[in-house]
């Protein structure tokens, strides 16, 4: 019996560049790590790469004004309704920019109190102590400052209405902040919108049509092709792109199911185990303290090996322990619960022996572990090998 359970490993890599060969990299990179570091590469460890890498080594990059052309020639470069933004310098502050270039005037309407990914525009508190009720009030900008007044975001200390509204006008272009949270509301000022949501932009859009916009898209059909040989992403257009340069976006990586393959294939070549293998971007985790949630990506993984298709389908070991071998301790207490996991069914779902595990995808679970454990900054891990994950207390 092994007295370690699930490990998750940052592994250094070289700095990836356009036109490097990631199935080698990745593969030699975990292969070293398993040799300098003393540890064995087992049958089912999940190798997971951050989409950054990916995207980098696809050369899927776009310009500003190659989003501004996209922009123009889909919403006619007059007035656009640009809606439920997030507020993120790194994640729209550049698509805004490309955005408002593609334009002769911005009605920005900004949800409120905060955007989808939980970043606050004001205090809940606020709102209850000024009578506002967000469901349904349409605030101008006068009227929020009045109320409200001038609210840094806790963690960058930036302004976010002053910052995307000074932002649009050095674009050239005229700019309206409204804050709303009901998409209609954007149609008493334009009726071609681009909804800017992540999660919730099949609804937003559904909603917008019904209501008579002439025009509705969104990020996700804006780069969804190329423009003048720029990169695009065909699914997910600018959503999950990030910051390159001061004009250039990195789009979410394209398509990437046949990396992921070809590297189980390499280290099967190479070492006799089969892994599995993901393409993870943003976790799917909540800040209790900030109230922000991770997911800016659309999705936690564009690509994954077929072993990670599903939920996990696991015994909870405490309510054996309390309900059915309550009376039990010791060695009697583990071989019963090693043998009702060694029995469990194929598929717990609704049965209260599972009741209480996270009932989540394993792309969602593995790559938000993967997420935190390679972070965002200068760990140089942007891949990471998890060790375990699908081990039982029976191993």
């Amino acid at each position: 019996m092994r007295n370690v359970g699930t490990c998750s490993r940052g592994i250094r890599c070289p700095i990836i560049r356009e036109g490097d060969n990631l199935v080698d990299i990745v593969t030699d990179s975990v292969i070293n790590a398993s040799k300098t570091d003393g540890f064995e590469i087992r049958d089912r460890d999940v190798i997971s790469i951050t989409e950054s890498i990916v995207a980098r080594s696809q050369g899927n990059y776009a310009t500003v004004d190659d989003i501004a052309l996209d922009i123009k020639s889909k919403l006619g470069g007059g007035t656009i309704g640009v809606i439920f933004p997030i507020l993120s310098r790194n994640r729209f502050a550049i698509c805004l920019r490309g955005i408002a270039k593609g334009a002769k005037k911005i009605v920005l309407m900004l949800s409120y109190p905060s955007d989808e990914v939980g970043n606050e525009l004001v205090s809940l508190d606020k709102i209850d102590e000024a009578g506002i009720n967000p469901y349904s009030d349409v605030l101008s900008l006068e009227k929020y400052r009045e109320l409200f007044g001038e609210n840094k975001h806790e963690f960058t200390g930036v302004d976010y209405v002053a910052y995307y509204g000074d932002l649009i006008k050095e674009c050239g272009a005229e700019v309206e902040i409204v804050f709303a949270n009901q998409a209609k509301a954007i149609l008493d000022y334009t009726d071609c919108v681009l909804t800017c949501d992540i999660h919730t932009r099949a609804r937003t859009k559904r909603i917008l049509k019904n209501a008579g916009a002439k025009v509705v898209l969104g990020l996700d059909e804006i780069l969804n092709a190329p423009v003048n040989g720029s990169g695009y992403n065909a699914r997910y257009g600018l959503l999950g792109s990030n910051k390159a340069t001061e004009d250039k976006v990195k789009l979410f990586p394209n398509e990437c199911k046949q990396l992921v393959i070809d590297i189980q294939s390499k280290i099967y070549e190479k070492t006799g185990k089969h892994v599995e293998v993901m393409v993870y971007g943003d976790g799917a985790f909540k800040d209790p303290k900030g109230k922000i949630w991770e997911l800016a990506d659309p999705v936690v993984s564009p690509a994954f090996t077929d072993g990670l298709i599903g939920t996990p389908n696991e015994l909870k070991l405490k309510y054996l322990a309390d309900n059915d071998f309550k009376n039990l301790s010791g060695e009697e207490l583990k071989k019963a619960i090693s043998e009702s996991i060694r029995a469990k069914d194929e598929d717990l779902k609704g049965k209260m022996a599972s009741e209480g595990t996270t009932p989540r995808q394993l792309t969602d679970l593995i790559g938000s572990l993967c997420d935190l454990t390679s972070g965002s900054g200068d760990k140089g891990t942007p891949v990471v090998l998890v060790q375990g994950y699908f081990d039982n207390y029976t191993n």
